[in-house]
């Protein structure tokens, strides 16, 4: 906590403030915060648990002296030193939302199935981010490194236990007319937790949650954007519903099978269409890695792709009768308990 608030203070100006909301913490982070120099509003509901009741609480104690900008960052990242300048021109020109970079680096003695996560988070965040942004499309908002006018986040639908609220917060603003931009320019970054229960417990809320939104908001607001000829917030829409690589991944390779299954009846067209579909993705893995991945993941460790792949089957399997729907913080590796 220290060293993200010193980060933060390091980038103010005459009038900006730091707000920390220890929200539900039996910890120390509280009198960390304050000893590091920000201002701190405590929450305490064992009931309605979430990042998204943390930040609603947040929003209206910044209401009785309400700024411009909010910029939100998680307790857990480091902000680059212009990142926050960054941020706040680009909202208060635009007027609308706007995501910073977000990247999760893996550890120093990351395994290689650590190391495909982190490509898989610079597809995802930086890849996709920036393809939409040189399309001069919207992007989906990141959970951290978000800054907002302050017109827009003070009436935003916060207060839920919703276990992705970035993406669910971004697709509201998108249609509600203030469909968030892209800086690529402002950097924040985070890292892939150590410990395996603090690994399984972010993907897990993560994917699970990511796969809900797109059967229950992204498809449907798919349909109305398209309907309604809303272009920009279609490939919001369309973006949102693309499940997490691993999975995509594995829907091709059972697409494939089951399409050489049918070649055998010479019905070949499907495996036309199911091998260039393969190879496509294959191609842009490739060249997402050799633009973008370099330094996060060696040629080698993408070998192990397979394996990191099959290793996130029971992960999925629960979403036939377990899905996971409550939001269940990180255990951070340098939490106890």
């Amino acid at each position: 906590m220290a060293p993200v608030v010193a980060a933060v203070r390091a980038s103010l100006h005459t009038g900006d403030r730091i707000l920390v909301v220890a929200d539900n913490c039996s910890d120390r982070t509280a009198a960390i915060a304050l000893a590091a120099g920000a201002e701190v509003v405590e929450r305490h509901d064992p009931v309605r648990r979430g990042k998204g009741y943390a930040l609603d609480h947040g929003i209206r104690h910044l209401s009785q002296l309400p700024p411009d900008v909010v910029v939100i960052v998680d307790a857990d990242c480091l902000v680059a030193p212009d990142a926050l300048d960054r941020l706040v021109w680009r909202c208060s020109d635009s007027g609308r939302p706007v995501q910073a970079l977000y990247l999760m680096n893996a550890p120093a003695t990351a395994s290689s199935r650590q190391r495909i996560a982190a490509l898989a988070w610079i597809v995802k965040n930086q890849v996709r981010a920036l393809g939409s942004h040189r399309l001069r499309l919207p992007c989906q908002l990141m959970g951290t490194g978000m800054a907002f006018p302050w017109c827009v986040i003070e009436t935003a639908p916060l207060a839920s236990g919703h276990i992705v609220e970035d993406l669910q917060l971004g697709l509201d603003l998108a249609v509600k007319g203030s469909p968030p931009l892209f800086c690529p320019e402002a950097l924040v970054t985070s890292t892939f937790p150590i410990r395996e229960e603090g690994v399984e417990t972010q993907r897990t809320r993560w994917e699970h949650g990511h796969l809900g939104v797109i059967a229950t908001v992204g498809l449907p607001l798919l349909r109305r954007a398209i309907g309604r000829r809303q272009w920009h917030l279609a490939a919001m829409a369309l973006d949102v519903c693309v499940p997490p690589l691993a999975l995509l991944g594995m829907a091709l390779v059972v697409v494939l099978l089951a399409a050489a299954l049918l070649a055998t009846a010479n019905w070949l067209f499907p495996l036309f269409v199911a091998a260039t579909a393969m190879a496509l993705f294959v191609a842009s893995v490739g060249l997402a890695w050799n633009g973008w991945g370099r330094q996060a993941v060696a040629l080698g460790d993408l070998l192990a792709a397979p394996i990191y792949v099959l290793r996130k089957l029971p992960m999925y399997a629960k979403l036939l009768g377990r899905r996971e729907t409550r939001w269940v913080r990180t255990k951070r590796d340098d939490q106890s308990g």
